[in-house]
């Protein structure tokens, strides 16, 4: 992973797993960011207008900007990508933005479970390469972007799709030694060089348990929602990594 602030670049971690049941290949997830300031006077310019440098839709005016991808090994397209942003206007422009860029794109707008109020947005979409999700916050005097654009047909020649409304669990071991994985009353052990296995699962909220010999049991809370694909990995050190939202 590399992150990129105000023009500085830090490496940090890559992430190396095994994706997918026992029979698929390895896999390399890596997640890339970046975020950076605009100029005074384009902060301050009247209106919206679209960035074309900007990898998903994104507005020439705004005051933090980030991007961050999820990829497997070999293939340039990101399973998922992630644009965040924070831009110095009204929720209802910056919404009025996003309604005719991603129209643009053909984005189909879902009206299913949408939320459209003052200070808050959650729109799903269409795209057309898979599903697309929009948050817009109204927080002081700016709004907080959250988009998202999945790739279904990288996730599935990857196999991390989860089946039709269920969520997808990958549980990799990278370790030298054992390891295993307990959630939803399920015990899934993983000896150390084997592949990784993954878990079709309901949506809820789960709690589960990560163990090594010799190290301290990891436990947490993850919510899983339909559609989307986590990663939970076992270092080479035998620490458990933070879960990662794959797709």
């Amino acid at each position: 992973m590399r992150t990129v602030r105000l023009g500085v670049k830090a490496p940090a971690r890559w992430r190396a797993f095994a994706c997918g049941l026992a029979f698929l290949a390895s896999c390399l997830l890596a997640a890339t960011a970046s975020a950076w300031m605009p100029h005074v006077s384009v902060l301050f310019s009247p209106g919206l207008t679209p960035d074309p440098e900007a990898r998903l839709p994104a507005p020439t005016r705004y005051s933090y900007r980030g991007i961050h991808t999820t990829v497997v090994q070999g293939v340039a397209t990101p399973l998922r990508t992630k644009l965040e942003a924070t831009v110095p206007a009204e929720l209802g422009n910056v919404l009025a933005f996003y309604r005719s860029e991603l129209g643009k794109l053909g984005w189909q707008e879902q009206r299913d479970g949408a939320v459209v109020s003052a200070d808050h947005v959650q729109l799903a979409f269409v795209s057309p390469v898979g599903p697309g999700m929009l948050a817009l916050d109204r927080k002081d005097s700016s709004t907080s972007v959250d988009l998202v654009q999945k790739n279904a047909s990288v996730a599935t020649s990857a196999n991390v799709m989860p089946e039709p409304g269920q969520a997808k669990l990958v549980f990799s071991n990278i370790s030298g030694t054992d390891a295993e994985l307990t959630i939803n009353d399920q015990t899934v052990k993983r000896a150390a060089g084997t592949r990784a296995v993954s878990l079709d699962l309901p949506p809820g909220k789960y709690s589960y348990e990560l163990g090594v010999p010799g190290h301290p049991a990891t436990t947490h809370v993850l919510n899983l929602v339909a559609g989307d694909t986590w990663e939970l990995t076992i270092g080479r050190d035998g620490e458990a990594w933070s879960p990662l939202l794959l797709y």
